[in-house]
């Protein structure tokens, strides 16, 4: 079967799950013979990420959605590059690009939505695309709900990449922090920013401290909330128990020092975290909100607790601590589901028969 020759575009300069996901997804098509290019603005990481992993990176300006120079400049790439797929992510690459793709003629133009955000241009998932990806049921549920066509969204869940194995004795993050192995550390690994519920957990270690004076949180991670958390852990005096990493490029040593995984957030559209602590082996914690329950099977793999419900989140943490064979079996049935329903290969595999069937279904070979 002839490859497939596939553009992706994005706006944002960040790194977040988002990026993550489209780096994952590149890096899997190639490995199955596809051709595979980004266009994105200047000093986007993602394509720094993708430049060093051999990929042909175009950059441009990005100045506003009605940027015509920008609009010019990726028609051009469009058409030389002779693609059949566009795929979007963000709302001005997918104004941008949207309408380069329609002027070029590229077969197949696709938005994919990685967000729990409500959207802002209904016009970037229904007149420029052709077809939608949603990351969970959740966010293809909201998407109809927004007068977008339920035939033309796909859910294709994010994998993750099976990590390298680290096992508890390997891990240096105890050594790190100083911690013995009568430590019980729940950890996470997410951005700062809002939503993510960092705050509540500050909150609700403090008491839980108290009561389990060998119960430590670390958090990796950064992001626009960094200094506020680090002065108020220290204003609370709890700098000995609460870690902050900061953002870590050694996240499978860093998972791997940890008993159990939280992250109360207030919004996810999937909540990829939560699969790769669950690809490690972990227990997680994590709340019932969008499409965090698509992943945290209730007392199977996990618990789930409402958000901004600091009772539940104290009790759930106070179940696991005090339970290590529940630990134990939560984790080996979450490494399960990463094996198949989230792994990478399941997400590319699904990708490319999607973009397959969605251009025989425009009338193109």
């Amino acid at each position: 079967m002839k490859p497939l020759r596939i553009l992706h575009s994005e706006s944002s300069n960040g790194w977040g799950g988002q990026e993550h996901r489209t780096f994952k997804e590149m890096l899997a098509l190639r490995e199955r013979g596809h051709a595979l290019e980004l266009v994105c603005v200047p000093g986007a990481r993602l394509g720094e990420r993708l430049a060093a992993e051999g990929f042909t990176v175009h950059t441009t300006p990005m100045r506003s959605g009605a940027d015509l120079t920008a609009i010019a400049h990726m028609r051009r790439i469009l058409k030389q590059g002779r693609f059949d797929v566009l795929n979007t992510h963000s709302g001005r690459d997918s104004l941008l690009g949207g309408a380069a793709a329609r002027l070029s003629g590229t077969p197949l133009i696709v938005r994919t939505r990685h967000l729990a955000l409500a959207i802002t241009s209904r016009a970037t998932y229904t007149w420029l695309p052709h077809k939608v990806v949603a990351v969970s049921q959740s966010v293809m549920r909201y998407l109809v709900s927004e007068g977008v066509p339920q035939e033309d969204i796909v859910t294709i869940y994010t994998g993750v990449v099976k990590p390298q194995p680290v096992s508890r004795a390997s891990s240096t993050l105890r050594a790190e922090l100083g911690l013995g192995e009568d430590a019980v550390i729940a950890g996470t690994v997410a951005i700062m920013r809002d939503k993510k519920g960092h705050p509540d957990l500050i909150r609700v270690a403090k008491r839980l401290i108290e009561q389990r004076p060998n119960l430590h949180f670390v958090f990796a991670g950064d992001g626009p909330l960094f200094d506020d958390i680090r002065t108020h852990v220290q204003a609370q005096g709890l700098a000995d128990h609460v870690h902050l990493l900061g953002l870590r490029r050694d996240i499978p040593n860093v998972l791997a020092g940890f008993d159990l995984f939280v992250l109360p957030t207030h919004q996810e559209a999937l909540g990829t975290s939560f699969i790769e602590a669950m690809a490690a082996g972990l227990p997680v914690i994590g709340t019932a909100v969008d499409g965090v329950p698509e992943v945290i099977d209730n007392g199977v793999n996990g618990l789930l607790v409402p958000a901004h419900d600091d009772h539940a989140l104290a009790a759930a943490l106070l179940r696991l601590v005090d339970a290590p064979d529940e630990c134990r079996r939560m984790g080996e049935a979450g490494l399960r589901t990463t094996q198949t329903r989230f792994s990478v290969d399941t997400m590319a595999s699904e990708m490319a028969a999607f973009y397959r069937s969605s251009l025989s279904e425009r009338g193109v070979a």
